[in-house]
This record gives C-alpha cells, sequence and structure tokens, in this order.
C-alpha cells in the first residue's frame, strides 16, 4: 500500500454547520476512536483572532482545550489559520502558546495572496511547527491564477505540505490528474488533497489523489464539512481495508459514526442540487449554504440565484416601480399566526372599503377570498408557491409586491400575477432584513398609508425554550416591529393576540 497520511478534519470542517461547538462527550468518543483508527492527524478547529460573529470553542482552540486533547490523543494534531485574518504580529498571541501541543499548523489561503502567505508561514515554521498550506481554489488554478503555480518552488527545502482544496467540490478526475501533474513540476514539497462532496465525486477524487501518489488526503466523520461536505471518513477506511488490506476497527469507527448522527439529524449535511449547481458552475457554496438552511428560499429560488450569478445577472426579472397607488385610511398587514384564522369573523367585520390588507405571507389568504377590498402580496422566497396555491388565479386583480431590484435570490412571480407585479424602489423604515417579506409587506403598508396601519396574525413562539429558526425569525420581527414603530412615531398595533412585547395589542372587538 502507498504510503500516504490520512488527515481527519471534521471539528474543524464540521463547525461550519455547529459554529465551532461540539459537546464534551461527542469531543471525548472522536478522539478516542481517532487514536484506535488508522488516521494520522486530527486537524481540530481554528485560531482566530476575536471576531463579532460567534464561534465556539473550536472556532478559538483555546490552550486549556488543546491541552486537554493533547493529553489524550495519540495522534499527530493540527490547527488551521486564516490568512486573510491574520497577520505576523498576530503569531504570539494565536501560534506560540501552541508550541509543544500542536504538531501542525495549516494556513488557508487564496492564491492571489500566497506572497503574502509565504512570509506568515515561514514565521509559524521558525516557531518550530510544521507548516501545512491549505490552498483554496484549485478548480480555477490554471485560467485565473496562470502566475501561481510558478510560485511553488518556493516552498521547497522548508514547507510540509501543499494541500489543494477543490473549493467548489467540482473538479472531475480529469482535472485533479491535470493540476497534480503541473503542481509537481513546479515543486518537491509533499503535495496533498482536501476535496468537497457537491458532485459526490469525493472518494473518486480522492483515489486519484491517491494513485498518482499524493502525500496525504483529508477526510471528516459521516462527511461533515461545509456546505455539501466532504469524503467520508468511514468510507476511506472501508474501502482501503477491502482494497489495500489496511486494519480497521470497525467497531470503533461504527462507535464514532454513532456519536456524530445525531449531528447530522440536526444539520442535515450533504448535497443537494444547490449545491450540485454550484459545484458544477463553480460558484462558492459560502453563501449557499446560508441559503440552503433558512428556511425563507426554495430550491427553485436557490436555484436561480445561482443561475443569475453564472450569467452575471443581477436578477433575472424587472417589473415596473409600485406607483402611483391609492391610499386607504386603514391598512392591515397580516401575517401567518394562527390567530387570523381564531380571530377571523371579528377581522371581517373590521374590514370596509376603506380597508387593504397586505399580506406578508400569503398563508391564511383564501380565507378573505370573499373579501372585495384591495389586496397586496408581499413576494419573497417560498410565498411564490404559497401564493400560487393559496390565491384564486382567475380574474385576479390585486397586486403582488417584490423588493427592490436586484433581489439577491433573483425573481419568480406566478404566471397568473405577472401583470399585477410591481417592485418597490426602496426600504427605507429599516436596513437590515430587507429580503423579509415582513419587511416588504410593512414597506407597502407606509407607502398606501393614510392614518392607520395595524398588523394581525403574529402571534410569536410560546414556551421558554425556542428553536434555532424560531429564535432567528423571533429576533428578525422584534428588529422589523421597533424600527417601524419609530418611523410612524407610535408603538405598532396589534389587532389580535401576540406574544411580542415591540407590540401594542389592541381587541379587534373594541372596533366592531
Amino acid at each position: 500500500m502507498s504510503k500516504f497520511k490520512i488527515f481527519d478534519a471534521t471539528l474543524r470542517d464540521g463547525g461550519y454547520y455547529t459554529d465551532w461547538d461540539f459537546d464534551s462527550k461527542t469531543v471525548d468518543a472522536y478522539i478516542q476512536a481517532m487514536n484506535a483508527l488508522p488516521i494520522d492527524y486530527l486537524e481540530l478547529g481554528y485560531r482566530n483572532n476575536p471576531t463579532k460573529e460567534y464561534m465556539g470553542k473550536f472556532g478559538y482552540c483555546p490552550v486549556s482545550v488543546l491541552k486537554h486533547i493533547r493529553k489524550n490523543c495519540t495522534k499527530k494534531l493540527d490547527v488551521m489559520l486564516n490568512e486573510k485574518s491574520t497577520r505576523i504580529e498576530d503569531l504570539d498571541t494565536l501560534i506560540k502558546p501552541l508550541v509543544g501541543i500542536v504538531d501542525m499548523v495549516r494556513i488557508a489561503i487564496d492564491p492571489k495572496n500566497f506572497d503574502r502567505a509565504i512570509i506568515l508561514a515561514k514565521a509559524v515554521k521558525a516557531m518550530g511547527f510544521e507548516l501545512g498550506f491549505n490552498c483554496m481554489y484549485m478548480s480555477r488554478w490554471l485560467t485565473d491564477y496562470p502566475d501561481f503555480l510558478k510560485k511553488l518552488d518556493l516552498l521547497n527545502g522548508w514547507a510540509d505540505l501543499f494541500c489543494m482544496v477543490d473549493s467548489f467540490g467540482g473538479m472531475t478526475p480529469q482535472e485533479l490528474t491535470t493540476i497534480v501533474k503541473e503542481v509537481r513540476a513546479n515543486t518537491t514539497c509533499p503535495v496533498g488533497f482536501h476535496g468537497h462532496n457537491n458532485l459526490q465525486l469525493g472518494l473518486i477524487n480522492t483515489l486519484t489523489a491517491i494513485d498518482l501518489g499524493l502525500d496525504c488526503v483529508d477526510v471528516t466523520i459521516l462527511g461533515m464539512g461545509r456546505g455539501a461536505g466532504n469524503l467520508n471518513t468511514e468510507l476511506l477506511l472501508t474501502y482501503l481495508n477491502a482494497h489495500q488490506g489496511l486494519e480497521v476497527d470497525f467497531n470503533v469507527l461504527g462507535d464514532v459514526i454513532t456519536a456524530f448522527t445525531p449531528l447530522l439529524e440536526k444539520y442535515k449535511w450533504g448535497t443537494n442540487l444547490p449545491y450540485m449547481l454550484s459545484g458544477a458552475n463553480g460558484i462558492p457554496q459560502k453563501e449557499v449554504m446560508a441559503w440552503v438552511t433558512n428556511r425563507v428560499y426554495s430550491f427553485n429560488s436557490i436555484v436561480r440565484a445561482l443561475d443569475n450569478r453564472k450569467n452575471n445577472e443581477a436578477d433575472n426579472a424587472k417589473y415596473p416601480v409600485f406607483g402611483p397607488y391609492k391610499k386607504f385610511g386603514k391598512v392591515i398587514v397580516v401575517g401567518g399566526g394562527n390567530s387570523v384564522e381564531e380571530h377571523l369573523d371579528g377581522i371581517k367585520a373590521f374590514i370596509d372599503d376603506d380597508t387593504a390588507l397586505v399580506f406578508s405571507t400569503a398563508r391564511h389568504a383564501k380565507l378573505f377570498s370573499d373579501i372585495t377590498c384591495q389586496k397586496y402580496y408581499a413576494l419573497v422566497g417560498t410565498e411564490s408557491r404559497r401564493m400560487a396555491c393559496n390565491v384564486k388565479h382567475e380574474g385576479f386583480k390585486d397586486a403582488v409586491i417584490l423588493p427592490p431590484y436586484p433581489r439577491t435570490m433573483g425573481t419568480e412571480v406566478p404566471a397568473f400575477a405577472e401583470a399585477n407585479t410591481f417592485e418597490l424602489a426602496s426600504v427605507n423604515f429599516i436596513k437590515e432584513y430587507t429580503d423579509s417579506s415582513t419587511t416588504i409587506a410593512f414597506e407597502t403598508a407606509l407607502e398606501i398609508s393614510i392614518k392607520n396601519i395595524y398588523c394581525i396574525g403574529y402571534d410569536g413562539y410560546p414556551g421558554s425554550v425556542l428553536s434555532e429558526k424560531e429564535m432567528s425569525l423571533t429576533h428578525e420581527n422584534m428588529s422589523i416591529f421597533n424600527a417601524f414603530s419609530k418611523a410612524i412615531n407610535k408603538k405598532l398595533k396589534s389587532l389580535t393576540p401576540s406574544l411580542y412585547k415591540e407590540l401594542d395589542v389592541e381587541s379587534i372587538y373594541m372596533f366592531i
């Protein structure tokens, strides 16, 4: 069997899903398993300067955590630095305390910053660490960075690893072979491969890298990693056991899979249609990951956004700007809470000829199909599909309101509503959440109101323990309500019960 090293990067790459938080039981089970499995290096996480975004312990890898792992781990350990956010003056704080604890430091680099990264890397190497590069965007090296490969001879004689990263997860074995030949022609430094699994080529590409004589390959338990994830540790070990006689304790391997399975069930990483498209078209998956995990965006909207980006289009559609428009004495913004259905008779009694309904979601649109007042539908993300299901197509005379052009996710409008679709010129009352359907609904309400704006169906979530998505939506709505109240110089009124303290709740029955 050829001699190559296996790096398991589960805690580092998998941290993109958990914000680098892993509970101690999972980590202990992981370390115990790695001790018994044919893995050479464990990449534990990042060493970072403080950031505004939350990152858990393996986003910072505190010395106390690393000492605990070092005490209990028999394998070599490495941590990663982000070159773009690390300077030489940071090394005394970030890296010097790790001497004697960590064996290797790998530096994530953009090829355009290679010269700068060399300076940083030599300073790290001088502290006594093995030094590795993780160089991104390998599928674009030959086309976008023609001078980069010629500089690889600068690594000769001192760097311990040059790891090629298939950032977009779309490389083919043939393309990998071509690039490996170019790399080998320009450096004597050991070479590795870190693949992503957008097109499910992680295994074949890694096996190709091994057949080409590369010095190391990266894997993660259950393929846990950013976006579509990586090659599964268990898959590579199983293959090598069957085809190259690598000794593997499958009971231990099964135990560590069991330890990480609850995380897989929670975060559901792995490839899907948007990740496949990002891989096939060489589009970074950082934003795709955010879109996929956001409940607001449908697969169609994600695919549309990727297609727009591929074609260098700001948006796939443009509509007339909303206005001039009729003004109303009463405007009601309709949310998706159950209180709308519970108090439907009272709400209908409150509506008169001087009332407009603005739906932030079309969830309850059918309930008002018999009401002849003017209706507006804020259309963001999955709302196009919901509107198509809940709004009568024939003779549609109401209005669809879109966010301002261009829209991040592109534009999808039901065919029956095309002629009555408009886009806002701007969103003025808030700077955040400009792609929220609630934001678009309240901006529309401001545009068409003469006097009174109310809301219904913003019930809030009961209970003291909320899911991550419930917490995120709650925070979003709170911010929107506060900004809107400031814009109208008074607290926004809800005519149905609500748990939001940012709303002034008044009974619909007071007014009928």
